[in-house]
């Protein structure tokens, strides 16, 4: 598997979501949804549109099996305030157009990523970036890595700051800012 990286760039971010939100609104949601919650792909994917209409996520995580419960950022509650109209509360948030109120794949979310990556000539791109970029932001914006690391529900906060690419990004500065 390869090593993906957040997206750093709240610029980049932007130009991403305004490039799915033309190309197609279930895959704008997709990323707005990753961004903003820091549930990993195989979390998401099966969320419902009853699952919209709170303020908060209430999931068993399937990677772990641990339950988890997380409010939702007032931003994704607006998206999806919006996203969800004349929807029903069965019907899949991010339904694949094959089958009948199917999810879209994890190869699909992957490929809707690599196309918006590629528009802004991002690399390391895939679905957990979606979750990574969530984590960076917030630890740039809190700087609270015990908070994240629970968030995250990860055993280290070393592991974390690595994860989120703080470590990455100490080390290009220093080589930026190296002298002799």
């Amino acid at each position: 598997m390869n090593f993906v990286q957040p997206i750093r760039d709240p610029e980049v971010i932007r130009e991403v979501k305004r490039y799915l939100k033309e190309q197609n609104e279930r895959n704008y949601m997709l990323f707005v949804t990753g961004i903003n919650s820091g549930l990993r792909i195989s979390d998401i994917l099966p969320l419902r549109v009853s699952d919209a209409k709170k303020s908060y996520f209430k999931i068993t995580e399937i990677k772990t099996k641990k339950d988890k419960y997380l409010d939702m950022t007032p931003q994704l509650q607006k998206e999806f305030k919006k996203y969800i109209e004349g929807k029903e509360d069965h019907e899949f948030l991010f339904k694949s157009r094959e089958g009948i109120n199917k999810p879209i794949g994890r190869s699909m979310a992957y490929k809707i990523l690599r196309n918006a990556a590629s528009h802004v000539n991002l690399i390391d791109i895939g679905t957990h970036t979606l979750r990574k970029t969530f984590g960076y932001h917030l630890y740039k914006q809190t700087g609270d890595v015990a908070l994240l690391q629970k968030i995250l529900n990860h055993s280290d906060p070393a592991f974390t700051l690595r994860y989120i690419g703080i470590d990455q990004d100490a080390m290009n500065k220093a080589i930026k800012e190296f002298k002799i």
